[in-house]
């Protein structure tokens, strides 16, 4: 058996409510998750208070302890991982104080995400979770397609699959979400200011 049908059995498993489940779970999907918090994590400073380990850890326990979570498959999963590790960081940040502009703020690299200008390297995390919450209510699959391939490092036919759409469908949709991202954030009167 592949570790993805593995993962995905698991995953049925621990919809079901097998809590033994859980325990096989972790070891199969803790690469995937290391490696996204590792990415939100990039552009942090040295001493943050919260390392990557301490971030795939409370992502962890709070998709597993979600009643009646089904997760289709470890894409899926990896998924709803991201967009839970987002929502700690950016309750995090909020609890410490941080102001949507200035002062000291969490930080992300896009790195082949959203094409940013060489001058402007990093973004401001909060400003990008309420550009991408302005999305949401505007374009609910887009802003979802961002959460997958950025903050989940998923690849287009994985969203694709997660969403059950052509991947045709979701480049278009990633494209879209880029430009409108970009123009929100930097402010200039886009579609959605």
């Amino acid at each position: 058996m592949s570790p993805q049908s593995d993962v995905t059995r698991i995953l049925q498993e621990v919809s079901n409510g097998a809590e033994a489940a859980v325990d096989r779970l972790l070891p199969l999907v803790y690469a995937d998750l290391r490696r996204i918090a590792q990415k939100y994590l990039a552009g942090e400073r040295p001493d943050h208070t919260l390392q990557a380990t301490a971030l795939v850890h409370e992502a962890y326990l709070r998709l597993i302890d979600q009643s009646r979570a089904e997760y289709r498959d470890r894409a899926h999963f990896v998924a709803v991982a991201a967009q839970a590790m987002r929502r700690i960081l950016i309750d995090h940040a909020r609890r410490h104080g941080r102001r949507r502009r200035g002062g000291d703020r969490l930080r992300v690299t896009f790195d082949e995400a959203l094409t940013v200008s060489a001058d402007q390297p990093s973004m401001d995390l909060i400003a990008l979770d309420l550009a991408l919450t302005k999305l949401a209510e505007q374009e609910p699959h887009k802003a979802r397609v961002v959460e997958m391939r950025f903050f989940g490092g998923l690849c287009v036919d994985e969203v694709a699959e997660v969403m059950h759409v052509s991947s045709r469908t979701v480049k278009r949709y990633w494209q879209y979400a880029q430009a409108w991202l970009y123009r929100e954030m930097a402010g200039d009167g886009a579609p959605g200011s």
